[in-house]
């Protein structure tokens, strides 16, 4: 594990700030603490337009056994961990771990809706675009003047 704050050649980074495009080209990663905190859960981030879906992979678990939360431009996804079952485990090939996973949002991305299919969180985003930065079509006069 690195011990630095900032590592700009980790494109780690860009997976965790959602929404903030330009922050993208300034900066790449920052380091995480932890480094199982980068690979469990396994997630997918995909976008499409203003669009975004974070995809994480959590087979065996429910609904109940999820925590997600939207807090100060934050996004959280945790679970506890599993409780221990009666019985002994002979093999434990399936991790139950507990887990947080935490997404930095731009102000203009707003939680959609989350479902829950098949072992699959998906949580759906959108970047709400304001006013100020919409594409204006600027009407272009022909010319000619127009004497009153």
């Amino acid at each position: 594990m690195k011990n630095s704050l900032l590592n700009l050649s980790d494109p780690f980074f860009s997976t965790r700030f959602l929404g903030f495009d330009s922050l993208f080209d300034s900066l790449r990663t920052f380091s995480e603490i932890g480094e199982d905190s980068r690979s469990y859960p396994p997630y997918n981030i995909k976008r499409e337009g203003n669009d975004i879906t974070i995809e994480v992979a959590v087979a065996g678990l429910s609904e109940d056994d999820l925590t997600l939360e939207t807090k100060e431009n934050n996004l959280s996804i945790a679970h506890e961990g599993s409780k221990n079952s009666s019985g002994e485990v002979l093999h434990q090939g399936i991790a139950a771990r507990a887990f947080k996973l935490q997404f930095s949002l731009a102000p203009e991305v707003v939680v959609k809706t989350a479902d829950l299919k098949n072992g699959l969180l998906k949580i759906n985003l959108e970047r709400i675009i304001p006013e100020s930065e919409k594409a204006k079509v600027i009407q272009i006069n022909s010319g000619e003047l127009i004497t009153e």
